[in-house]
């Protein structure tokens, strides 16, 4: 699929909804991920393959600082920010893809009208199966689970808080995400 989106436009936007976290994709690489908070169980966002059909700043609101609206079908779903930064990383929409402003306003500039996004349900089991208690190099992996906390994966493995948050230079150690592989140092 990421071929296929590369050649339409040159870029392209990927939504994992299990790890809750965007993607996008230039020139052939993974330029930046994002956290996101996405459709609740009452009104799920939907999966498949899409385009970005208008972009708007300050919509106002809920929507926070930015809106690209996408090409889904029956109803009006898009990318934008919020005015509830608590909300990121959850399953909390109506089912638009909720990101930080200051995330939204970086990335706005970089998506053209006419991006591609493919939104998939991804698994996190899969991931965790294969990654989980992993060695390498003396050092372990965990994936973050929902409702775990820094704190308690590094007490989990005997380890500080500093200790985690330096070996995996975690920039803000209160925003881990479902999904996430934290590095245990040896």
């Amino acid at each position: 699929m990421a071929d296929k989106l590369m050649r339409a436009h040159g870029s392209f936007i990927t939504i994992n909804l299990s790890t809750r976290r965007l993607g996008f994709h230039e020139g052939g690489r993974l330029a930046n991920t994002y956290p996101v908070g996405v459709g609740k169980a009452s009104t799920p966002t939907p999966t498949g393959s899409y385009t970005v059909r208008e972009k708007i700043i300050h919509p106002g609101g809920a929507l926070g600082t930015r809106w690209m609206g996408l090409s889904i079908p029956g109803g009006n779903y898009g990318i934008h920010g919020t005015n509830n930064p608590p909300s990121i990383g959850g399953y909390v929409s109506n089912g638009c893809i909720r990101m930080y402003n200051q995330d939204v306003e970086a990335l706005f500039p970089r998506v053209m009208i006419g991006t591609a996004v493919e939104i998939s349900a991804g698994t996190v089991q899969s991931k965790t199966e294969s990654l989980q208690g992993v060695t390498q190099g003396g050092q372990r992996r965990h994936i973050v689970q929902a409702g775990e906390s820094l704190w308690e994966i590094a007490n989990k493995y005997g380890k500080s808080l500093e200790t985690v948050i330096t070996a995996n230079q975690l920039a803000n150690p209160d925003v881990i995400y479902p999904g996430q592989v934290i590095i245990i140092p040896a």
